[in-house]
């Protein structure tokens, strides 16, 4: 009866001591390192974020005021008409430079993405640490319809003479 519920360890010699049990970590205590695992999960948040960073800085520190930097939008060239874009660059530096005030002058809807998009790298990054699923974005159609009706009324009010403060 006592042979049944005995296990053999293969990689044990008789004569050799059994091996020492892995130490567990104390219970709300990380383990020595990162894990490889942790490491791996976080890369790609990371990479996205460090991409992300590049382009702001590299904005922050090239004055799209100054011409000759960057390209002109084709529909304002075209047309002298401001798309939901326009003013997005000169947002974006002002918003790096650390002028909010200035950052919604340009363009009002490009600073609420930005917020938008720090809040979902937040949470990317937080579950990518504690190993949780990945943060998918996913709109239903009414939901993609309605953010297309924003940035349409939002382009329309900012060419209308009463919403020039939205112009950049």
């Amino acid at each position: 009866m006592s042979g049944e519920n005995q296990q053999v360890d293969a990689s044990r010699t008789p004569d050799a001591p059994p091996s020492p049990a892995p130490v567990p970590a104390e219970p709300g205590r990380p383990a020595a390192g990162p894990s490889p695992s942790r490491v791996r999960r976080l890369a790609v948040p990371v990479a996205y974020l460090a991409g992300v960073t590049a382009a702001f800085a590299y904005v922050g520190a090239v004055d799209p005021n100054e011409p000759g930097h960057y390209p002109v939008c084709p529909l304002f060239r075209l047309t002298g008409v401001l798309c939901p874009g326009c003013g997005g660059l000169r947002s974006a530096h002002a918003f790096a430079q650390g002028d909010l005030v200035t950052a919604l002058g340009a363009n009002a809807l490009a600073v609420a993405g930005y917020f938008v998009f720090a809040g979902f790298m937040a949470l990317w990054l937080v579950r990518a640490f504690r190993g949780g699923p990945t943060p998918r974005i996913v709109l239903r159609p009414r939901y993609s319809w309605a953010l297309g009706a924003l940035a349409l009324v939002f382009a329309i009010v900012r060419n209308l003479s009463f919403g020039s403060a939205l112009a950049p």
